[in-house]
C-alpha cells in the first residue's frame, strides 16, 4: 500500500468503497454497520443527500475564498451555530479540524486573560498536537477526578484545594468523551471548577469536537452541565465527514479579544464551502429533531447493553449518554482477547470502537441509527460472547 499509516489501527479491509447511511459497503458487496460514524464525525450518516446537494450549490458559486472578502453563506451559517450555541451576540470562526478549533479556543483564552496556566481534567483528550496535544506537561495543570481516595463522598473541596485557581487562564472542558472510554465527570464536580476559575477570573473553553452536533442527545455535552462557557470548540460532526471546525466565542471574550493585537490566519479559514455544509448539517439535525432521537435511541443502546452485561460476568461496566457509549470488559479479559471479539465483530458486519488499554469496546453510532440495527449488533456480540466462554 502507498498509504502510510500511523493512526496506531490495525487496517481490517482497505477495499470499502461506499457508504450509505449507517453502512459501508465493501468491493464484493458486503455491507457492515458503522457503530463508529466514521471517526464520530457522521450525525447523519454516509452519503448524506442533503449535505451533497449542499456541496454541489456551493461549488457552483465559490468554494474558497481569500482575507479580504467573504460569502454570505459563511455569516448565515455563523448565525446558526452561534444560536445553538446561545451565542447569539457572540462571533464565531470556521476552520478545517477539531483540533485546531480548540488550539484556537486556547489561543484566545490565553491572550486575553495573560495568566500562565491551564486547567483541565485527567485522561481527557483535547488535541492531536500544539498546547492542547501536550496536557501531560506544563502549563497544564490536570484534575485526577477518577481517583477514589480524593473523591470520596464527593469531597469536592479536598480535590480542588491545591489548584492555583489565582493563575488559570481558562478550564479546558471536554465533556465525557474521554478518548472514547465515556467518563462522564460528575455535574457536581464541573460546576464547582466552573465556578472557582470564573471567581478568580479565567475563562471557560469547551471542546465539544466529539461531544457535539448532538452525539449526547444536546447539541453539546456542556448542556448536560448546566454551564455557561466563553468559547466553545466543536467539529467532526459539524461537517458530516467534510472537513470543518468552528470556534464559537462569547461577546465579552471577542471585545476583550479586539482590543489586543491577536492575529491568526490559515489558508481554508472561512471558506464557504465549509460553512454551507456546516449549515446543511445543522439544519437538517433541527428539522429531523435528531437530538431526541439521539437521546432516545441512546437510551435503548444502553438497555441493550446492560442486559448484554447480565449474562456475562467478563463485562464489568456499561456507560453511556445519548449515541455516545462504551463497554468495559473485566480485567480477566486479555488484549488478545479482546482483538478477537473486535474482529469478530467485524468481520460479522459491525464496526464499532476498540481501546485496548482499558478494555473498551465504544458505540458512537450515526444518530439516524435505527433499533433493529442496535439490537441486530448486540444479538451478534452476544453470540461472539457466548462461542469465547
Amino acid at each position: 500500500m502507498k498509504v502510510l499509516n500511523v493512526t496506531g489501527c490495525e487496517l481490517y479491509h482497505a477495499t470499502i468503497v461506499k457508504g450509505e447511511g449507517c453502512y459501508v459497503i465493501d468491493s464484493n458487496g458486503k455491507k457492515y454497520l458503522d457503530f463508529e460514524a466514521g471517526v464520530w464525525a457522521l450525525p447523519l450518516g454516509h452519503n448524506n443527500l442533503r449535505v451533497n446537494q449542499a456541496i454541489i450549490r456551493q461549488l457552483g458559486e465559490i468554494s474558497h475564498t481569500a482575507y479580504r472578502y467573504t460569502h454570505p453563506i459563511v455569516e448565515e451559517a455563523a448565525a446558526d451555530l452561534l444560536h445553538i450555541m446561545q451565542l447569539d451576540d457572540g462571533k464565531c470562526v470556521f476552520l478545517s479540524s477539531g483540533s485546531e478549533a480548540v488550539e484556537f479556543g486556547i489561543k484566545i483564552a490565553n491572550k486575553i486573560s495573560g495568566k500562565p496556566l491551564l486547567l483541565n481534567l485527567d485522561k481527557h483528550y483535547l488535541s492531536a498536537y500544539g498546547v492542547a496535544g501536550s496536557i501531560k506537561s506544563t502549563p497544564w495543570v490536570s484534575i485526577d477526578w477518577q481517583s477514589g481516595e480524593k473523591n470520596q463522598q464527593n469531597n469536592y473541596d479536598v480535590l480542588l484545594k491545591d489548584i492555583p485557581f489565582e493563575n488559570i487562564s481558562a478550564f479546558v472542558f471536554e465533556a465525557g468523551n474521554s478518548s472514547g472510554n465515556v467518563m462522564l465527570p460528575p455535574k457536581e464536580l464541573i460546576q464547582a471548577i466552573v465556578s472557582k476559575v470564573k471567581e478568580h477570573g479565567g475563562w471557560i473553553v469547551v471542546d465539544e469536537v466529539t461531544t457535539g452536533i448532538g452525539r449526547t442527545g444536546a447539541w453539546f455535552g456542556f448542556q448536560n452541565y448546566d454551564i455557561w462557557p466563553d468559547i466553545i470548540a466543536c467539529g467532526k460532526g459539524l461537517g458530516n465527514g467534510y472537513p470543518v471546525s468552528a470556534v464559537g466565542i462569547s461577546k465579552e471574550a471577542c471585545e476583550m479579544l479586539e482590543r489586543t493585537d491577536f492575529a491568526y490566519g490559515q489558508s481554508h479559514q472561512n471558506d464557504p464551502l465549509g460553512a454551507a455544509v456546516a449549515k446543511e448539517v445543522l439544519a437538517v439535525i433541527s428539522e429531523e429533531e435528531l437530538l431526541k432521537q439521539s437521546l432516545e435511541r441512546g437510551k435503548y443502546l444502553v438497555t441493550k447493553l446492560k442486559e448484554l452485561s447480565a449474562k456475562h460476568n467478563c463485562v464489568k461496566e456499561v456507560r453511556g449518554i445519548g449515541l455516545m457509549c462504551a463497554l468495559e470488559f473485566e480485567s480477566s479479559v486479555d488484549s488478545d482477547t479482546l482483538s478477537i471479539i473486535h474482529k469478530k465483530l467485524f468481520d460479522a458486519g459491525f464496526i464499532v470502537g476498540l481501546r485496548l488499554a482499558t478494555r473498551v469496546l465504544r458505540f458512537y453510532p450515526p444518530l439516524i441509527v435505527e433499533e433493529d440495527m442496535i439490537r441486530d449488533m448486540v444479538l451478534a456480540l452476544d453470540g461472539i460472547l457466548e462461542e469465547m466462554q
